[in-house]
């Protein structure tokens, strides 16, 4: 079911690649609903709707994931950051403690 749902919007991206992008959303609500049908069928289904339903004319539009802490640019940096830090402070711990 995820397969033919995630089929079917790839085929609408498809058909309206060449008109100029239209959506006040970030990600678009078709990439919305791909990554939401991807993650969680029937639910994934339920929040693309919902999605449909608030890209309406009177609506401000803007950044809305699925999920924020998985697909956040911004989250992804700071684990990196702080993966890092962990990885300096253990380095630093091996060798403060080979003195």
């Amino acid at each position: 079911m995820r397969k033919i749902a995630i089929a079917l919007m790839r085929a609408y991206q498809i058909a309206t690649s060449n008109l100029a992008p239209r959506c006040k959303y970030y990600p678009s609500c078709s990439n919305y609903a791909i990554t939401a049908v991807g993650r969680y069928g029937a639910k994934g289904l339920a929040m693309a709707a919902w999605r449909f339903v608030r890209c309406n004319p009177w609506s401000a539009g803007g950044v809305d994931y699925v999920d924020e802490n998985l697909d956040s640019a911004d989250v992804k940096h700071t684990h990196e950051k702080l993966s890092m830090i962990e990885k300096l402070s253990m380095i630093e711990k091996e060798v403060v403690g080979a003195n």
